[in-house]
């Protein structure tokens, strides 16, 4: 009688119940989120890290590497896009979008962090088991298999074309911006190749938290002082700024929780404070922040107001927006009145006010280290939608200012069409009647502040400044 032969044991492997991961997990919700609902991760994320740790799940650490793994993977999201088109066998379209949203957070753990290839897949797929079931885990994990054949440089010799042959497609696929706006960027910023890449690279790279002290309500030595253990270091030009090491919690500060301070881009600030500067011939007793939300300048401006005895008017047409400017002004020191209104409709009379700010509604092209998601989403028609808008606002700020009062008309875009020819326009009376208005030099206004270009307008720029691509004009009305 022959004999079978043993059994064997251990062929297969057991199967394993996936870990829920909460970082990932919350990586994953925050990611369907700004697909689903067109969220803005900075809106998203916060609320839900919150969540976390008050459930006892995070802890500093874990918080950084969610931060990281969202805003990595929507900065990245077109260059992964371009790499995992390589590992998949189907077009990326006909990936179910909450499969594509773990296999790009995949993507960045192996290509854009240090974490091991190992690591990263396993945790990867585990998520993937979590939030999207056995079948389609093992999609994932067949497709970061093929991911971990190369390290991003060498994923990039493959997918992305020769710089001579396509410079704003290599670009485009190096740094993860759209063709159109590396195109638009590089008009703005004139030169050779190597200043969009680094305009390309900083806009990937994360920001840090500036802070601005209010004037007459704070100052920046104390916050530097209040701060100082987290390795807080001075603004780079604006004297009201402080700006926090990597990890530091602006709502820690007593001055911040206060409304003493706020968390305020350097450049922004800039703006505020240049507009608050210009040269005035005659009275200085009202002030216009003409759109006014979400109201980081007009809090500026309106502490700046009180030291010498003006007052603000602070007007926003959204009432959700004009409610968190009225919460920045709350305990200003000056009078100020906050309002629900249109500012291509005025709710005041003409030439009523000695100095206005309109920072009109633009594409955000200037903050894409902040809104990362903002690239994918923009498209060049928008600015043919933000085109009226924009001539329209800065035509009433100059009906709204009184002859020789100054008019500060600023974007968060550094696009030619949302900044020097919407003034150009308004000013030679295209699209409308001709403005009686001149130029003022902005740049002295700016003082200390290097490469601010030819004038009289002023550009500034991530990769030069360290601020958003924030643009002002400075306009006199002469009649």
């Amino acid at each position: 009688m022959s004999q079978q032969p043993p059994r064997r044991h251990g062929t297969r492997k057991p199967y394993r119940r996936p870990q829920k991961d909460p970082v990932r997990v919350l990586a994953f919700e925050a990611l369907r989120a700004v697909d689903e609902r067109d969220a803005y991760a900075n809106l998203v994320l916060p609320p839900l890290l919150r969540k976390a740790r008050a459930a006892g799940d995070f802890d500093a650490r874990d918080a950084a590497l969610a931060t990281e793994l969202v805003y990595g993977s929507l900065r990245r999201q077109g260059t992964y896009d371009a790499i995992l088109a390589q590992c998949v066998d189907r077009p990326l379209r006909e990936v179910d979008p909450p499969v594509l949203d773990v296999l790009t957070l995949g993507a960045h753990q192996l290509l854009g962090t240090r974490i091991p290839p190992h690591a990263a897949v396993s945790a990867t797929v585990d998520l993937a088991r979590v939030v999207l079931g056995d079948g389609r885990a093992k999609f994932v994990n067949a497709v970061l298999r093929k991911l971990t054949a190369h390290d991003l440089d060498g994923w990039l010799e493959r997918v992305a074309p020769e710089y001579d042959e396509d410079p704003e497609d290599h670009l485009g696929v190096v740094h993860a911006h759209p063709r159109w706006i590396v195109s638009a960027l590089w008009d703005a910023l004139g030169g050779g190749r190597a200043g969009i890449e680094e305009l390309l690279a900083a806009d990937n790279e994360r920001p840090e938290v500036t802070l601005v002290a209010r004037p007459g309500r704070a100052t920046a030595e104390e916050l530097l002082a209040a701060a100082g253990e987290d390795g807080a270091v001075p603004g780079r030009w604006s004297p009201y700024a402080v700006r926090l090491a990597e990890g530091g919690e602006p709502g820690a500060l007593d001055a911040v929780r206060e409304g003493r301070a706020g968390v305020q881009d350097e450049g922004s600030q800039l703006v505020a404070s240049a507009l608050a500067a210009a040269p005035l011939d005659g009275p200085d007793r009202t002030w216009l922040d003409g759109c006014a939300g979400p109201g980081g300048k007009a809090a500026l401006l309106g502490a700046l107001a009180a030291q010498r005895g003006a007052a603000l008017v602070a007007s926003e047409k959204q009432p959700h927006r004009a409610r968190l400017v009225a919460r920045s002004l709350d305990g200003n020191p000056g009078p100020y009145a906050v309002i629900t209104a249109d500012g291509t409709r005025p709710a005041w009379r003409p030439g009523a006010f000695d100095r206005v700010l309109v920072d009109v509604p633009c594409t955000g092209l200037g903050a894409l280290r902040r809104r990362p998601e903002a690239r994918w989403r923009r498209r060049p028609e928008d600015l043919d939608g933000f085109a009226p808008l924009q001539r329209e606002l800065l035509r009433q700020a100059l009906a709204a200012v009184r002859v020789g009062g100054v008019v500060g008309y600023a974007t968060c875009s550094p696009h030619p069409a949302e900044t020097r020819a919407v003034v150009e326009d308004v000013l030679k009376g295209r699209g409308g009647p001709a403005a009686e208005a001149e130029w003022i030099d902005a740049r002295p206004l700016m003082a200390g502040v290097p490469e601010l270009g030819d004038g009289p307008d002023v550009q500034l720029w991530p990769h030069l400044h360290g601020t958003d691509a924030m643009y002002l004009a400075l306009l006199r009305r002469t009649a």
